[in-house]
């Protein structure tokens, strides 16, 4: 439910509006330097403050309550509180009754029996990929000397999105975006056929993000109309190097040692503040609606270090399977 991996096991926990948010991060080998500033800067990107952006401030700083001992990880598990600090729940008290269009409200009351913590999206929240960012962090140390980057390749159908943003900021609308995902470094071998390939496991991680809408990876949906020999990607040398990159640097599941490339598309926040029309459970009808408070126009702008997270940890929980199932190598080879 609230925990994925197979060695490398992150747990989640909390609400947007509780007293706190976070993660345990479980098979992290010993010896790692670390230390709560290292998680500061991917959870710096993860902050709002830009244009487009939720009003809404947090100092977000992370702290380690156990798996850390005179700045290295002690094999234990790891886990990182963040408490919530500005928080105005009654903003969301209108949405038991009226569930929000787009949103966990409707199904969450009908799943939990109305005992959910509905206050700012409670565990549906998308404040609770900020264990996510934290774990990654980690997750991204066991990975090198591997290297994830992320790039916001449009916001609403645009490339250059900062007048289209600016109007749905002004209409009280919102915008999509798609992100580009690349890992480079990665060597050949990482991923477990069938069920736990590499593309399987990442689209898992990927899908567990909120607001996530769908994953290609290299060339994706437009390989469907390429002709096998447009696609596939000649090997050049002996590393595996390919000429090409169509596979997104993975084949059979497992990685190719060539560049891991996906872009995932993320929807537009549903939060708005525009009129909707949604059922009135309490009157038995359906009415229009406006949603207050503090949201996002565009999600997508603080969603790549999240999709880097989850990267991370997918690629690195591979890396320390693909050590326990290495070949076995006779003592003195």
């Amino acid at each position: 439910m609230n925990t994925f991996g197979r060695i490398l096991r992150i747990s989640v926990f909390g609400e947007s509006h509780g007293g706190a948010v976070g993660s345990t991060l479980d098979g992290v080998p010993p010896g790692i330097p670390l230390s709560e500033a290292d998680l500061l800067p991917d959870l710096q990107r993860r902050k709002s403050g830009a244009t487009g952006t939720t009003p809404r401030q947090e100092p977000d700083l992370p702290k380690i309550v156990t798996g850390v001992f005179q700045g290295h990880t002690t094999g234990a598990p790891l886990t990182i509180l963040f408490e919530n600090t500005n928080t105005r729940s009654r903003d969301y008290r209108q949405f038991v009754e009226s569930p929000r269009p787009g949103h966990a409200d409707f199904v969450a009351q009908r799943k939990y029996g109305g005992f959910q913590d509905y206050t700012g999206g409670g565990h549906f929240s998308g404040r609770v990929t900020l264990g996510v960012v934290a774990a990654g962090a980690i997750a991204k140390k066991i990975l090198a000397p591997a290297t994830i980057t992320s790039e916001v390749l449009e916001i609403g159908g645009q490339k250059d999105y900062a007048e289209v943003l600016a109007a749905a900021v002004e209409a009280h609308d919102s915008l999509g975006g798609i992100i580009q995902i690349r890992v480079d470094g990665l060597p050949v071998g990482l991923g477990e056929p069938f069920f736990d390939s590499a593309e399987a496991r990442l689209a898992h991680a990927v899908f567990s993000v909120p607001a996530t809408r769908g994953i290609e990876f290299g060339t994706g949906f437009p390989a469907a109309r390429m002709k096998g020999s447009e696609h596939n990607d000649p090997i050049v040398d002996a590393q595996g190097t390919t000429a090409t990159n169509h596979a997104g640097g993975i084949n059979g599941g497992i990685t190719n040692g060539n560049p891991v490339v996906f872009r995932v598309a993320v929807k537009p926040t549903s939060s708005i503040g525009r009129p909707q029309q949604t059922m009135n459970f309490a009157q038995g009808g359906v009415q229009e609606m406006l949603v207050e408070g503090r949201h996002d126009s565009c999600i997508a702008l603080r969603i790549p270090p999240v999709l880097e997270a989850v990267t991370a940890l997918v690629l690195a929980d591979l890396k320390l399977v693909a050590q326990g199932t290495a070949p076995f190598a006779p003592a003195g080879e």
